[in-house]
């Protein structure tokens, strides 16, 4: 059983920066299916940014270009880049992986088995 840990959340003036990271308690989940997910109160979880077992990335429209999703294996951590922040990206954002291989987009909840307990980001 694998352990995330999220950091790097807070408050920002729109426009601003943030980066987000995941730090996962086993090496193996260098190479796994990791992803973001951000949830504002009321609503599902949905899927902002997805790392294949390939490093290959993909984005929800609403972040493309704006959103930088990678991962360090040496450091066991996935990270997440965030620029010009807007005010609808406040959300509790959660770290997910799924402990199997996989390739391509996978943006669903029910496709992650293991999540983190999530860090807030506020755009104010």
């Amino acid at each position: 059983h694998v352990q995330l840990v999220e950091s790097g959340g807070g408050l920002v003036q729109p426009g601003g920066s943030l980066r987000l990271a995941c730090k996962a308690s086993l090496s193996t989940y260098a190479t796994k299916c990791m992803a973001w997910f951000h949830q504002v109160p009321g609503k599902e979880r949905e899927g902002v940014a997805s790392i294949d077992s390939g490093d290959n990335t993909f984005y929800a429209k609403s972040v493309k270009g704006r959103f930088t999703i990678w991962r360090d294996t040496t450091k066991n951590t996935l990270s997440l880049q965030m620029i010009s922040l807007k005010p609808d990206d406040t959300a509790m954002y959660y770290c997910a992986a799924y402990g199997g291989t996989c390739w391509g987009p996978r943006t669903l909840e029910k496709e992650y088995n293991q999540w983190g307990q999530g860090t807030q980001v506020t755009v104010s």
